[in-house]
């Protein structure tokens, strides 16, 4: 999108921030997208942990350890979604071109969505945590640690939101956003270490989930929260953040300004 709109750096930046709260506000009209990213992932949470716990590790309280990190990072992927199915929301209803008629930066719109995001985001990331430590979940690394950890997948959440946005540009309305968003995110996730250790599974599919961004981030997070290698995951999560974003963002801003071109 164009910088016009007559706004500079601050202005843009401050209606940025107010069209983010705008984002937010809209969650008391849409129960459903409360329960998606705050009840959900607690369920997830608590049904893998009690159900599949004993088998897999042995205990639901060992397996809580291993599993949290991973579902943090599962559910950051989920959450995505919502991006492009909020813009798509606001250019089917007309909102956009609204937008355009306005005096403010063009880039603050999709900057405001984007923004409200991370902060959904930090609030399923907070509440995983708490759940996690009612649960017996504990810290075996230093407290810095869960602030890097954090930083590192709200940073991958920004880039992989570049891919949703572009979903939410293509897809003709709001319903096909969350068809094509989580037939897009389930093998993601769900081919990858969060509920598995990467050693359980068959040596022609280790390659393949070693490699997966969702398994690197996930890897990475065990090792700022409990300890253990954390340099290389959380690099090559950052790698994978850096090309999600060379590729998807020029991508979905073309997108963007060719749909509002067409009207």
């Amino acid at each position: 999108m164009s910088s016009g709109g007559g706004a500079g750096l601050l202005d843009g930046l401050r209606q940025t921030a107010t069209l983010a709260w705008r984002s937010l506000l809209q969650i008391r009209h849409n129960p459903w997208e409360i329960g998606d990213f705050s009840i959900q992932p607690v369920l997830f949470l608590l049904l893998f942990m009690f159900v599949f716990g004993g088998a897999i590790a042995g205990s639901t309280s060992e397996y809580l350890r291993f599993m949290l990190p991973g579902v943090i990072v599962m559910n950051m992927v989920f959450v995505t979604v919502y991006v492009g199915h909020g813009l798509n929301t606001d250019l089917t209803r007309g909102v956009f071109d609204r937008f355009r008629a306005m005096p403010i930066a063009r880039w603050a719109p999709l900057a405001g969505r984007i923004v409200a995001d991370l902060v959904k985001q930090a609030w399923c990331i907070l509440l995983l945590l708490v759940v996690g430590f009612l649960l017996g979940f504990r810290l075996e690394a230093p407290v810095g640690g869960l602030l890097v950890m954090m930083v590192l997948v709200l940073t991958v959440a920004l880039a992989m939101s570049w891919i949703m946005v572009l979903v939410g540009v293509i897809a003709r309305d709001p319903e096909h956003v969350q068809l094509f968003g989580f037939t897009a995110v389930f093998p993601v996730t769900f081919i990858s270490n969060v509920f598995v250790p990467l050693e359980t599974m068959p040596a022609w599919m280790q390659g393949v989930v070693g490699a997966n961004p969702v398994s690197l981030l996930s890897d990475a997070s065990r090792g700022l929260l409990l300890g253990g290698p954390v340099l290389v995951p959380a690099l090559w999560s950052l790698a994978w953040a850096l090309v999600i974003t060379i590729v998807f963002a020029p991508l979905s801003v073309w997108a963007l300004n060719r749909r509002l071109a067409r009207g």
